[in-house]
């Protein structure tokens, strides 16, 4: 009988053989959800353009989809004060019992941080946020925020640093998402009834049409990036000390019981 750690590996070993590390060209490669007229494709399809104005936001969805791999892509969030407006950045698949994996940038006022928002669903089970302040302003110039996803457990990088875990830890009951398709989703679009501060700070729309920028879209293997090693792992737990803001496995009064995974 094969070992489940040995099957784990020979699983990554076929995913390193069967995917090609590839950028993508958002003319050929995406689909406009929705404001197709508020989104725009530009330098032969490596940069793209979503929109928010006050008539609506626009999306886009990869139209390959994946089980496992990792997915990059480039982004530089909506500039000045960007309050109310959520830029959003996941994998997700379909259905009532859908696998998800976010990114959710929180706009802020000119000068105040922006919130990364991150969190894992699986089998249509979410609510296990967690939040952090950047420590750089994402609205400056572009950065690389990346997704791992293999059978042993699911990464969240920004810049090529580790800041999420998520642990393939069904033997212990919790569902992992392991079997549903997952395409990538990425969208602009206001939601100051919560986004900024609890939906204290509403949108400016003076500040209006708010744009973010999307390049770099890149899909492939988990090359040499399957898991954690011990320096990667100390460098995650720094960025969590000193940049978490909110932990779901420590909010008692949600969960006076932590959950499984948190344990």
């Amino acid at each position: 009988m094969t070992k489940p750690g040995v099957a784990l590996a020979l699983v990554c070993a076929l995913l390193t053989l069967s995917w090609r590390w590839a950028a993508a060209d958002f003319s050929k490669d995406i689909v406009f959800t929705w404001g197709a007229d508020r989104a725009k494709v530009m330098e032969n399809g490596n940069l793209l353009q979503l929109t928010l104005d006050r008539g609506s936001g626009s999306g886009f969805v990869s139209k390959q989809d994946f089980l496992f791999g990792r997915i990059d892509m480039d982004i530089k969030l909506v500039p000045g004060n960007s309050a109310g407006t959520v830029t959003t950045f996941y994998l997700s698949s379909e259905g009532p019992e859908h696998d998800e994996v976010d990114f959710e940038f929180l706009g802020n006022v000119t000068g105040q941080p922006v919130t990364l928002h991150t969190n894992v669903f699986s089998k249509g089970k979410g609510g296990r946020e967690q939040q952090f302040y950047l420590w750089f302003d994402p609205r400056l110039d572009f950065h690389t925020y990346s997704i791992v996803w293999n059978p042993q457990q699911i990464l969240f990088y920004v810049d090529g640093t580790p800041i999420r875990e998520f642990k393939n830890l069904e033997a212990k009951g919790v569902p992992f998402p392991k079997s549903q398709r997952m395409k990538l989703y990425s969208s602009l679009w206001n939601a100051d009834e919560w986004a900024t501060r609890g939906g204290l700070v509403k949108t400016d729309w003076s500040q209006a049409p708010f744009v973010s920028y999307y390049r770099n879209f890149r899909a492939g293997a988990c090359v040499g990036t399957c898991s954690l090693d011990r320096a990667a792992a100390a460098r995650m737990n720094s960025v969590r000390g000193k940049y978490m803001i909110y932990n779901y496995c420590r909010d008692t009064i949600r969960n006076p019981t932590p959950p499984i995974e948190c344990l």
